[in-house]
């Protein structure tokens, strides 16, 4: 056994191969299994991962071809080839590799995902041949039964033996009823393929016959009586001609097999290697592993791994971190801490990446492919070789240095050991050294406290530790980088039940430099784990802030559909109440209009009783548009008030600021126009979306608010009557006068005039209006009347 297959037994890969091979249904694809091997090439170790990551893929999509009816017929092809005669066994081996071909071959094209993976060359190479399968599935029934239905010379000659068995029956009948003393049993028989019937031998004399076979008693001879002999002698010659025709059928498929027999061998290689393919996306989907990112030269990344031998449950995820600034870990802490599972794991799944498979780790990891793959671990002491556990050690690592070079992952378990402490360490400390000379990269493990020191000195080598809980004194099987470890051997004994004093007396005989170490790496540890925990505390906070975040993103989400819902209500609400108030003028125009009509005619029209139904008609539609009032309803505030904000009082429609942020309970103060007011909260609604003006001082001290976008700065009146444009120029008035408006544009049009003069007319009797002009050229011209109001 090579060095390099030694190191690799050592890491365990055959056991993970063995579980590979498990996966696979074809014996060559199982062989293909036990046989891989790391590859070195960067190409062809991204080919074999990206061929494991699509079938992963493809088997989490839509499950698994099947392979287990695929068997080797290689011979039984040979054989056809040179015209032999294949059994049915044979024959309906090829009729399942030639089915297993066509699924196959179907799965990729009835595949739901039509991307494009790189087993599509593979799935397209195969042939199949429907009309050999179903030949052979028609004329075959079973490893010992050929159809009926295999020819029609077959179906018409095992007809006529049918037929002619009956007969025989129905002879034997006869004669069996008719001396039922001379039989031993009253029934039918066969010898030699010849119809008898049993007969006591003392009446041989009187049943003439042909004797077949006797008892072996000798009390009971089978009998073919005479009557009959002829008609066992026509199925004896349908039965050779049966014969014949099966092994020219036999003969036919055999023929037919042999044309395609290189089709046929191609697509049994094809699935041999999808099925290998197949089990290496089985064995990944199970181990929940990952494609790593593989690099030639770099640093290796195996972050939160786990040995794929252990329980997946229980195993501890541990992160390595070895390559480029460092080219050496040095790990210490107390035995089964985890120390050796750790190199282990290194070892083991590099070689898996370098073999195709998935590692069990986390997404992001990366390994760096080696050359050389060498580990020194465990005891191979030996009695018989005079070996001593230095020794056998020595003698690995004698054949380590003969290979190792550049490209090299080098795993060195209990570096030194077995001999004088001082020597070994010092031992230890040259191999480490020679072969970063010659650039490899080394995992090694220790107790000795000069290899930490060397690690801390060394520019390069990096102290590691397996973490040892000091309250439970137990290990907790993770591996901490950047730390030295303690092996802790006096906090084991005296959990073990050491006597106390023994350990005292152990501790006295250290030297001093030993305990300034020891006890400098106890209060680092003691200081990471603090640290670890706060940290560990402040990822919660983080992820308690988050938590809170999103709550609120999503309450503020709610609070938004439902203020637009509000605001759409609110919509509509205006709207009927526009209409509504734009129906009642309309029918009070029309009242005036005719009443106007009436005196016009000279009749004697009842003002009281018009006055009565205008006030009836105005108070019903005050009534509507106070109820639509009453009935708005503020959003939820999406945040607490504060001072400077915008808000609308929502029962009166009023803009208003924000003067004092409020405290939990309290009205709100609200600046609205000259007005100081204090509203509940739930009355108000926040304008965070409007647009901010900057309000303007009045002479009096006061202040000018801005007016809301939604107001327009004109009033468009053309295509309205006289009257019904002068009630909405003074409605407009008013408001503009509410919201400190200076200056407005009322459109009129250029007609006839009329209009025009019936605006300036209004304007000119309107207090509330300073002086008023028409428009030059670039404001509309005779178009328009621009209104400048008081303040």
């Amino acid at each position: 056994m090579t060095l390099q297959e030694k190191s690799l037994a050592t890491i365990e890969l055959p056991k993970i191969l063995e579980l590979l091979a498990a996966e696979a249904a074809t014996p060559p694809a199982k062989e293909l299994c036990r046989q891989l091997r790391p590859e070195t090439s960067l190409t062809q170790c991204e080919k074999l991962q990206q061929e494991t990551e699509d079938a992963s893929r493809l088997i989490g999509l839509q499950g698994s071809p099947a392979f287990s009816g695929v068997k080797d017929i290689s011979n039984a092809l040979e054989r056809a080839e040179k015209g032999g005669f294949l059994n049915p066994v044979e024959l309906l081996a090829v009729g399942a590799l030639l089915r297993a071909a066509r699924l196959t071959k179907a799965y990729r094209e009835e595949r739901r995902d039509q991307q494009q993976t790189s087993l599509d060359s593979y799935f397209s190479m195969l042939s199949g041949n429907k009309f050999l399968e179903d030949k052979i599935e028609n004329a075959i029934v079973s490893e010992e039964e050929i159809s009926d239905h295999a020819s029609s010379e077959l179906y018409q000659i095992r007809r006529q033996i049918r037929a002619a068995s009956s007969k025989i029956r129905d002879v034997l009948s006869k004669i069996t009823s008719g001396n039922s003393k001379a039989l031993q049993d009253n029934i039918v028989t066969q010898r030699n393929g010849r119809f008898v019937v049993p007969v006591k031998a003392e009446y041989r004399g009187t049943f003439p016959g042909m004797v077949h076979d006797t008892s072996s008693s000798g009390a009971t001879l089978f009998i073919e009586p005479a009557a009959v002999v002829e008609l066992n002698n026509n199925i004896r010659i349908l039965t050779g001609k049966e014969k014949a025709e099966i092994e020219r059928i036999l003969a036919e498929l055999s023929a037919d097999t042999a044309q395609f027999a290189g089709s046929i061998r191609r697509d049994y290689e094809l699935l041999c290697r999808l099925d290998f393919i197949f089990a290496r996306g089985k064995l990944g989907y199970k181990m929940r592993g990952m494609r790593p990112r593989l690099l030639e030269k770099g640093r290796t990344e195996i972050l939160r791994a786990r040995h794929p031998l252990l329980n997946r449950d229980t195993a501890v995820p541990v992160t390595f971190t070895i390559g480029g600034d460092v080219d050496t870990v040095i790990i210490t802490g107390p035995n089964t801490g985890g120390k050796t599972v750790g190199i282990k794991s290194l070892g083991l799944l590099t070689a898996m990446a370098q073999c195709g498979l998935q590692i069990p780790a986390a997404d992001g990891s990366q390994v760096v492919i080696f050359e050389h793959i060498l580990a020194d671990i465990g005891d191979e002491q030996s009695i018989e070789q005079s070996l001593s556990t230095f020794s056998s050690h020595m003698r690995t690592i004698v054949d380590i240095l003969e290979v190792a070079g550049g490209s090299t992952l080098v795993l060195l378990d209990e570096l030194g050991a077995g001999t004088d402490p001082v020597e070994g360490a010092a031992l230890a400390r040259a191999i480490i050294q020679e072969l970063r000379r010659r650039g490899c990269t080394i995992a090694a493990t220790t107790h000795y406290a000069e290899l930490k020191v060397f690690a801390l000195e060394t520019p390069g080598v990096e102290n590691a530790s397996c973490e040892f809980d000091v309250q439970t004194l137990r290990p907790t099987y993770r591996l901490i980088f950047g730390v030295p470890g303690k092996s802790n051997a006096f906090a084991i004994s005296q959990r073990l039940g050491l006597d106390a004093g023994i350990i005292e007396t152990a501790s006295g005989l250290i030297a001093t430099e030993d305990k300034r170490f020891e006890t400098v790496i106890t209060r680092l540890e003691e200081k990471r784990q603090a640290l670890e925990g706060k940290v560990a505390q402040a990822e919660q906070q983080k992820r308690d802030a988050e938590a809170a975040n999103k709550k609120a993103q999503e309450r503020l989400s709610t609070l938004e559909a439902e203020r637009e819902k509000l605001v759409m209500d609110a919509k509509l609400k205006a709207k009927e109440i526009i209409d509504n108030a734009r129906a009642a003028s309309e029918m009070v125009l029309e009242e005036a209009k005719r009443l106007k009509q009436e005196a016009a005619d000279g009749k004697d029209a009842n003002l009281a009783a018009a006055r009565a139904i205008f006030r009836g008609t105005l108070s019903e539609a005050e009534k509507q548009n106070a109820a639509q009032r009453a009935e708005r309803k503020a959003m939820p505030l999406p945040r607490p008030l504060k001072a400077g904000d915008s808000v609308e009082i929502v029962a009166t429609r009023t803009m208003g600021t924000v003067l004092e942020t409020p405290k939990p309970g309290e009205k709100v103060k609200v600046q609205a126009g000259i007005l100081k007011i204090q509203v509940q909260p739930s009355e108000l609604q926040l304008m965070e979306d409007m647009p901010k003006k900057k309000d303007e001082k009045l002479k009096g001290g006061g202040v000018r608010l801005a007016a809301p976008s939604s107001f327009a700065t004109e009033l468009d009146l053309r295509g309205q009557s006289g009257d019904e444009a002068i009630m909405e120029l003074e409605r407009y008035i008013d408001n503009a006068i509410r919201l400190h408006m200076e200056t407005v544009r009322i459109i009129h049009g250029k007609g006839t005039g009329v209009l025009r003069q019936r605006v300036q007319a209004s304007l000119k009797k309107n207090p509330q209006v300073k002086s008023f002009r028409l428009g030059v050229y670039g404001e509309g011209e005779d178009g328009v009347t621009i209104a400048t109001l008081r303040k």
